[in-house]
């Protein structure tokens, strides 16, 4: 009984995705089981079917990618959810999802790669993939919690993104946050904000699928409804034919991105800690974001100025909170749990005004506070 007053759970971060999903509304669920993204798929089979969804293990992680575009097609709210290989497996249909405009939820645990690499151990080496993994020009989102409600959170925003933007969205985390546990106080159903696609509402013959609109998302059908709708990964036209006309695929291009670019103010989410006076600066997400705000306590406590960039979102880049950063800091260091990554696109905006020294970790074992207070001490 006190469970169901308080809704006080000690759970790890893979369980509080499914958590998440299923609050967001996802009934359908088709995966490959994958250290350390097991746990999700595991989970799924046993509580999809308690609210009426469905749960499929698939044959492999491109068949999963198929089938949860087709489920979302046909009106469901969808997710997958893998580490590293299978997500390399995935990026042919996740650009067909993109190009198509499917809404649907992709969870990647991160582990050590490349290749098969560390299953079971940390590490923060598909940042880059999960922007730039499948090819051509494409939208996407990206989200990276690292607490365990944020896990809950973020999947949740995950789902309402994808139905919004008629996006696919990709939810990164390495093995630490997958695994861990915490106390989280969940909130009740009633209280998540779930939004959903919008909807056609004109007769089935007025219907333009891939119409634009004030802020570039068409309404979107659902198979079996009576409208008509073509599905292609090819460049199509408003009506979802394929088109070689450059005067077609050029709006629809635009468009494709100007939907996400317009959401910007509310994709774009991050925290800024002790950064009002500080002279260095700690970017960072994911685990390493835990250790970087003991390292930045620690430092204060000491009579260091430094502050901490948690980014949340890693894609679109937070290019203005960057901008923001160095108005004040004169050091940033980027720690991460890869060869370098996100610290590529902070170098970038950074154009040479402040110092950038990267922590970088590749050895299957996570970045500690004190890895990132003694870097804090040489740059003070």
């Amino acid at each position: 009984m006190k469970e169901r007053q308080t809704r006080e759970f000690l759970m790890q971060g893979n369980e509080a995705v499914v958590e998440g999903a299923l609050a967001a509304g996802c009934r359908f669920f088709a995966g490959y089981p994958i250290t350390p993204a097991t746990e999700i798929s595991e989970i799924m089979s046993a509580k999809l079917p308690l609210v009426d969804g469905t749960f499929i293990q698939m044959e492999d992680e491109i068949a999963s990618m198929g089938a949860i575009i087709g489920a979302s097609l046909a009106g469901a709210k969808s997710m997958t959810a893998t580490s590293g290989p299978g997500f390399s497996l995935m990026q042919e249909n996740l650009g067909f999802a993109c190009m198509a405009e499917v809404p649907c939820v992709v969870v990647d645990v991160m582990r050590g790669g490349p290749s098969t690499g560390i299953p079971t151990y940390p590490s923060q080496g598909d940042v880059m993939q999960a922007r730039w993994g499948t090819h051509g020009d494409h939208p996407i989102i990206v989200l990276a919690p690292s607490t365990v409600r944020e896990c809950f959170d973020l999947t949740v925003k995950a789902f309402n993104f994808s139905e919004k933007y008629r996006n696919p969205v990709i939810i990164v985390f390495d093995e630490v946050v997958g695994h861990m546990r915490e106390k989280v106080a969940l909130p009740r159903p009633e209280e998540v904000e779930v939004i959903d696609r919008i909807r056609p509402t004109m007769p089935p013959e007025w219907y333009i699928p891939y119409e634009d609109t004030t802020q570039g998302v068409p309404p979107m059908a659902v198979f079996g409804d009576g409208y008509r709708f073509h599905v292609t990964g090819l460049t199509h036209d408003i009506r979802g034919f394929p088109t070689l006309r450059p005067d077609e695929i050029g709006p629809f291009m635009d468009r494709i991105h100007r939907k996400i670019t317009l959401g910007l103010p509310e994709i774009h989410m991050g925290e800024f800690f002790q950064l009002e006076d500080a002279d260095i600066a700690v970017i960072a997400y994911g685990s390493v974001a835990r250790s970087a705000r003991r390292a930045v306590i620690d430092a204060r406590e000491k009579g260091v100025k430094v502050g901490l960039l948690k980014m949340i979102t890693l894609w679109p880049f937070m290019r203005g909170a960057i901008e923001r950063v160095i108005q004040s800091a004169k050091s940033l260091i980027v720690p991460e749990i890869n060869m370098g990554q996100i610290s590529r696109e902070v170098k970038r905006v950074n154009e040479g005004k402040a110092k950038v020294s990267t922590i970088n970790r590749v050895d299957g074992l996570t970045i500690t506070p004190g890895q990132i207070l003694k870097r804090i001490r040489e740059v003070s």
